[in-house]
């Protein structure tokens, strides 16, 4: 870059990272008179919505709900075609808002992060590139996101394979050939469950390898109306309003009543209303005690695996499709159209992990305990590092050597899922710690705005540096530990535990408190000396 300016920095606030959640830091750092830049590992903008482009990839999220919400003229000028929108549109979108808010010269593409060190003595990150790009900046915010390397399952001989092989979170733009081809999809996460509908039509054979079964519900999209159009910019403010502050991020009507002001009968026909309610409304406009009442979402998951076995012709299939290891949220449900559908079909099967797990990857196919198996083509829908593998793997050394590759090793330690204790003016949004379920970019939105209005008091007061104190983390780590038996996603072979991991150290991942916890935490610390304390370092009087 250029040379530096007068306080020793090249720009004020560096944004790793180029999604959802960085287009936004950049554009707040930006709007609130920062000199800002981006460094992005892809050749375009878009984050997870630029690399995850398989078939049939789209949002479980209502499209104007997931999208921007600080700008009515940009929520009017953008046209979502669907309630949920699949990947090219998304794409297209996060372009026009990079374009219409003059963000593209303060982006650089193709510029993956190698190493970020913290210089204690002039109070500044300086930021290295594979390509050899350094960058000094007085923040940094690392806008990596949870979903941003792509986990290989560890299976022998993967490199040995001589046909296709494909990751979803890393998916060529070159459209890939699947007219006639034997088809694998190691899988059945949402990715999984997105693509076998979207494929089973055109492969000649497509086998779904299942480690463990999930509540599959569908996603029940339709076309946006002009009608519903209307009503939303007609209501954006009412929409903000409720985006910002419920607890889950969406604009699903909540049920409104407890499972027990119903009769046995009456459940089962408000389950048959949830079966056919959009998305994640399955959970937000479920009984209020779905995700507390053992018994009620026993009686729920009966429902769904009744479901199952009605659409599924063959009971065999069907039995190995119902969880029996977790209840109806405890992982994160996928929602996506005819997954069950497809197994009527005769070219597709479900091969189960837990009785004939894979043995090995050759050059012609997979390996079971049961035969031999060959493909043209090997779909690997095996998620993320989840919450930490951005992160440990940049290079992150912040203040008294903190190394974050090693010091992670046992669970990331941090404050409010986006600052730590040593890694000073370092922040993460979207990172550890952070979501607490739900819509994420509004998760997100919050803690960018929070970092935001913290970077323009330290201007305004003649700081800069920022740190949250150790008993600062250590609180919050508390609340942490304290109430993540009691959420929702607490299945400890879930991702939300790094358990698809291999060797990952099992610590839950997300934010238990929710997004009312954080919004407490943040509130009570910037109302008192707290807030003072964590800027641990002023600026030279000129």
């Amino acid at each position: 870059m250029a040379g530096q300016s007068d306080n020793g920095v090249d720009v004020e606030v560096l944004v790793i990272g180029a999604g959802v959640v960085g287009i936004y830091a950049l554009y707040r750092a930006l709007d609130a008179g920062f000199s800002a830049r981006t460094l992005e590992a892809g050749d375009g903008v878009g984050g997870v919505w630029y690399w995850n482009r398989y078939p049939s990839a789209r949002f479980d999220s209502e499209s104007y709900t997931y999208a921007y919400i600080f700008s009515k003229e940009l929520f009017d000028e953008w046209r979502w075609k669907e309630e949920f929108a699949t990947q090219p549109e998304i794409e297209s979108y996060l372009n026009f808002v990079v374009d219409r808010f003059d963000l593209r010269e303060h982006i650089s593409t193709g510029e993956k992060v190698a190493s970020a060190v913290y210089d204690e003595a002039g109070r500044a990150w300086v930021v290295t590139t594979e390509k050899g790009t350094v960058v000094r900046a007085r923040w940094v915010i690392s806008a990596t996101g949870g979903l941003s390397v792509p986990h290989y399952p560890e299976i022998e001989g993967l490199e040995d394979f001589r046909g296709r092989a494909y990751h979803t979170g890393a998916w060529p733009h070159t459209p890939v050939d699947f007219a006639d081809k034997r088809v694998a999809i190691i899988g059945n996460g949402p990715s999984g469950a997105q693509l076998l509908p979207a494929i089973v039509d055109t492969v000649a054979a497509v086998d779904l390898y299942q480690r463990t079964p999930t509540w599959t519900t569908p996603l029940n999209n339709a076309p946006i109306s002009d009608e519903r159009q209307a009503w939303l910019s007609e209501h954006f403010d009412e929409v903000v309003k409720i985006l910002t502050t419920s607890p889950s991020g969406f604009l699903h009507e909540p049920a409104g009543k407890f499972s027990t002001a119903d009769s046995p009968e009456q459940r089962q026909e408000f389950y048959e209303k949830i079966w056919r309610s959009p998305g994640f409304a399955k959970l937000t406009s479920n009984y209020y005690d779905i995700t507390t009442n053992r018994e009620v979402n026993l009686e729920f998951c009966e429902f769904l695996a009744g479901k199952i076995r009605s659409i599924v012709k063959d009971p065999v299939t069907a039995q190995r499709l119902i969880p029996t290891d977790h209840l109806f949220g405890a992982k994160r449900p996928p929602f996506v159209a005819n997954y069950y559908e497809s197994f009527n079909e005769p070219n597709a099967s479900l091969i189960s992990l837990r009785e004939t797990p894979i043995v090995r990857v050759d050059a012609t196919g997979i390996e079971t305990t049961e035969r031999h198996r060959e493909y043209d083509v090997i779909v690997y829908a095996t998620g993320f590092d989840f919450g930490t593998g951005a992160l440990t793997r940049m290079g992150v050394r912040g203040r008294d050597g903190l190394d974050l590759s090693t010091d992670w090793e046992d669970g990331p330690s941090d404050f409010a899922g986006f600052s730590a204790h040593r890694l000073p003016n370092f922040f993460f949004p979207g990172g550890p710690h952070g979501a607490g379920g739900g819509n994420y970019p509004r998760y997100s939105q919050d803690q960018v705005d929070w970092i935001t209005d913290t970077l323009v008091y330290a201007r305004e007061h003649g700081f800069d540096v920022f740190e949250p104190t150790e008993a600062q983390q250590d609180a919050w780590m508390t609340m942490i530990e304290t109430l993540a038996p009691q959420s929702i996603f607490s299945a400890e072979h879930s991702h939300y535990y790094g358990a698809n991991v291999q060797g990952k150290v099992r610590k839950f991942l997300l934010n238990p408190g929710g997004r009312g916890k954080l919004h407490e935490i943040l509130g009570e610390m910037t109302s008192t000396e707290d807030y003072t304390g964590a800027f641990t370092q002023s600026a030279p009087v000129a």
